[in-house]
């Protein structure tokens, strides 16, 4: 087995251990698993040539979250960065130990850690490329049932929370998206295509 699949092997046996559950046409899946199974679905459609470190990344990038509930910090903006930022360096981290499990070098190791730990967002093609599969799949996976957890948003914030994932992405990411290669949640599209051309 080569070390990449030993690697994803070892974070899919990590994310299995979720005790949260998705229901996806009928069958239960850990939430996790499918989280990572789906980011890596995007990306081989979005950017199939993507480096090996990208790769790795992606399957990694939400490894064991359950671990690091919302619920441990304070519920104001304050709590929500700290833990954000506690969040991706416990992603990066648990990757990289998974990783050094299998035989990765460290220099390897090193790159995914940046990535998944979300550095040089801007500057880093690969941290950008991760961030974009994050964020098409966000929509195209999480953004209606986010809506429906937060039935007391309005227009206003809806249209402040898709433009700031938005401005996330970069332009090829937009191209895909609106180029009709992601499912976009129907009963939002008025507001994206407002978001987006506002």
């Amino acid at each position: 087995m080569s070390l990449y699949a030993a690697a994803i092997a070892a974070f899919d046996q990590a994310n299995a251990q979720d005790p949260n559950k998705e229901i996806v046409e009928g069958q239960e899946h850990p939430k996790e698993l499918l989280y990572a199974q789906r980011m890596t679905e995007m990306q081989a459609r979005f950017a199939p040539d993507a480096s090996e470190a990208v790769k790795l990344a992606v399957r990694a990038q939400h490894i064991q979250r359950w671990k690091s509930p919302r619920s441990d910090y304070p519920m104001d903006k304050k709590g929500y960065m700290l833990w954000r930022t506690n969040l991706y360096k416990f992603h990066a981290d648990t990757a990289g130990a998974l990783m050094k499990s299998v035989g990765y070098d460290d220099d390897m190791i090193a790159r995914v850690k940046t990535i998944v730990g979300k550095k040089d967002l801007k500057s880093n093609a690969e941290t950008q490329l991760m961030e974009d599969v994050v964020d098409l799949v966000f929509i195209e996976h999480y953004m209606l049932a986010f809506a429906g957890q937060h039935p007391e948003y309005d227009e206003e914030k809806w249209l402040h929370i898709i433009r700031k994932t938005w401005q996330k992405m970069s332009p090829q990411a937009h191209e895909f998206a609106l180029a009709g290669k992601i499912k976009l949640p129907e009963p939002l599209i008025p507001l994206i295509v407002k978001a987006v051309q506002g």
